[in-house]
């Protein structure tokens, strides 16, 4: 693990509800499953500009990949399943998608604006995030050691930077609403590649 890795780790379970979220998921047993995207990324943020630990985090995404079933009917399987694992409020936020579907609605969902193709792994879809900062992903393992993903570093992370993805085609992804709501959220961070 690099010293930004551990660094990580320890946000994250300086984070209680990020953590119970990890610990949750890891004894679900999802098949590759994982928690990304703001439940990783927002804590840290926090943590560097000294804001509450779970301030700002709209929702914890859930990923998980099983190609033996992509019908919406078995991921509402998984999806009953987690929220069951959960009490409200946090029920409500945790956001469980199955990455071997994605493909058959991203383009619909978000604009046809560049191709989706199908998904191989949880971590693989870190890799189409819109920004590089965003594009973490962590695993809780059966012994509570933390497995970072992170495909692009994390060096922007920790540097409060926010850069275009580059395996992202130039403006698409709603580049401009999206950092414009992380700024609102944490003034801190600079933007690149507007």
């Amino acid at each position: 693990m690099s010293p930004l890795e551990a660094r990580l780790a320890d946000i994250l379970r300086a984070t209680p509800t990020t953590l119970q979220v990890l610990r949750t998921v890891r004894d679900l047993d999802l098949p590759d499953g994982m928690v990304f995207s703001g439940a990783v990324y927002q804590p840290v943020w926090n943590h560097l500009t000294g804001r509450a630990p779970d301030y700002g985090i709209k929702d914890y995404d859930v990923a998980y990949h099983d190609a033996s079933d992509i019908s919406y009917e078995a991921e509402d399987v998984v999806i009953r399943r987690v929220a069951a694992a959960f009490e409200p409020p946090l029920r409500d936020l945790v956001e469980v998608r199955n990455q071997a579907r994605v493909h058959l609605w991203f383009e619909k969902k978000f604009g046809a604006d560049e191709p989706y193709p199908p998904l191989e792994s949880s971590a693989a879809a870190l890799e189409r995030f819109v920004a590089t900062a965003f594009c973490v992903g962590v695993r809780m393992e059966a012994d509570d050691s933390l497995s970072v993903f992170a495909p692009f570093g994390l060096d922007d992370l920790f540097a409060l930077r926010l850069r275009p993805n580059p395996l992202r085609l130039k403006g698409a992804g709603g580049w401009a609403r999206t950092t414009g709501s992380a700024k609102a959220r944490w003034p801190e961070i600079t933007v690149e590649g507007d």
